[in-house]
């Protein structure tokens, strides 16, 4: 395995629109969602095994999670969670990883992911990350993984590539043109008509070096922050340094901050069933369903007469429903939801209403 290869674990969302499941205290990374017995951060960090060590595994997280990692993850050191004491979105995050990384290898080669994706043909996952890995090792690119498009989705970001410009080791791997966000349902068909657009998966593969190239030239002010570090990455003096400088950090994407403004971006086109599990609508579209087209996490469900639904019940508790068609029914610590499937973008201002009428303690 390639020492040179490091792979860094986003876990500091809160997953709001996979409540009352997910919760501030525990976010949907750190929940058994599919029922399979591990947590999709467990199941992340064992599909990256095959990718790069162990030691070389980082996981990048809020503070208030860092016992949650130490709980799901106990083969990993408290060194290789990187605790953020504030949101600030994914560029400050990556920008602390390459440069507590470079301190122990400015050679390496980096896959940065999110801990709460569905890959459901993960040997197929690691032979993309690992021709992507290749890639970026042997050339001063950014790379991002880009998914075959199956419907014109208006919840995923588009990238759309050249078909000029390919990588001659693996004809998937193509310059990129645009980036797009979350774009309506016409533009999202003309997409998926045209081609050469990809849904963008979030995932990223460079060369360290690169990276903070890109940085340096793109975010100065976040660079020169992590930069002021340099005495304290991995010394008992790095949470006190992260702590005071983190909050001064700006609240920006990747993608926005660097990627849609490099000339250096390739992306991979991809397919290992993939879902960035964002609300329980994608869910449902991955779990089994019975002869009614429900989808049922829960030992003691019973279902009368209900279709398309997807129910989410604690193995300890019995439901009984009937009479229910297309419907999220998921309970979780006393908190019970009850929404249409095609109302599941309400959720988020449903979670918001709980906490001023009823606390905080319920979101």
């Amino acid at each position: 395995m390639n020492k040179n290869y490091f792979c860094v674990i986003m876990a500091g969302g809160v997953g709001a629109r996979f409540w009352p499941m997910s919760r501030t205290s525990q976010p949907k990374q750190f929940i058994d969602i599919l029922g399979t017995g591990e947590s999709l951060l467990q199941r992340t960090f064992q599909r990256f095994l095959k990718v790069c060590p162990p030691e070389n595994i980082f996981i990048a997280t809020n503070s208030i999670y860092r016992d949650l990692v130490k709980q799901q993850l106990p083969q990993i050191t408290d060194s290789q969670i990187l605790c953020e004491p504030s949101r600030r979105n994914t560029a400050p995050c990556i920008a602390y990883a390459n440069y507590k990384i470079h301190q122990i290898n400015p050679d390496a080669t980096i896959v940065v992911a999110p801990s709460d994706h569905i890959i459901m043909r993960e040997n197929d996952f690691s032979d993309v990350i690992l021709s992507a890995m290749d890639a970026a090792a042997h050339n001063d690119w950014l790379i991002t993984l880009g998914i075959q498009p199956c419907s014109p989705n208006t919840g995923y970001g588009y990238i759309q590539f050249d078909e000029n410009e390919i990588y001659a080791k693996d004809n998937r791997l193509k310059k990129v043109k645009t980036f797009t966000e979350k774009p309506e349902l016409d533009m999202a068909k003309k997409f998926l008509q045209s081609g050469d657009f990809l849904w963008n998966a979030g995932i990223f593969i460079w060369k360290l070096k690169n990276s903070m190239k890109a940085f340096k030239q793109f975010l100065p002010e976040i660079d020169e922050l992590f930069q002021s570090g340099l005495p304290y990455y991995n010394t008992p003096e790095e949470r006190d340094f992260i702590e005071k400088t983190y909050p001064m950090c700006k609240n920006i994407s990747i993608d926005y901050g660097i990627m849609e403004k490099a000339e250096n971006v390739y992306v991979l086109a991809s397919e290992f069933g993939w879902s960035d599990l964002g609300t329980w609508g994608s869910l449902y579209e991955h779990l089994p369903k019975d002869k009614n087209q429900n989808a049922v996490i829960g030992r003691n469900v019973l279902l009368y007469g209900s279709k398309n639904c997807i129910i989410n019940f604690p193995k300890d508790k019995l439901a009984v429903i009937q009479g229910l068609e297309d419907y999220i029914v998921a309970e979780d610590s006393g908190i019970l939801l009850i929404c249409r499937k095609e109302d599941e973008q309400h959720i988020r201002q449903f979670v918001a209403d709980v906490a001023i009428e009823k606390g905080e303690k319920y979101v």
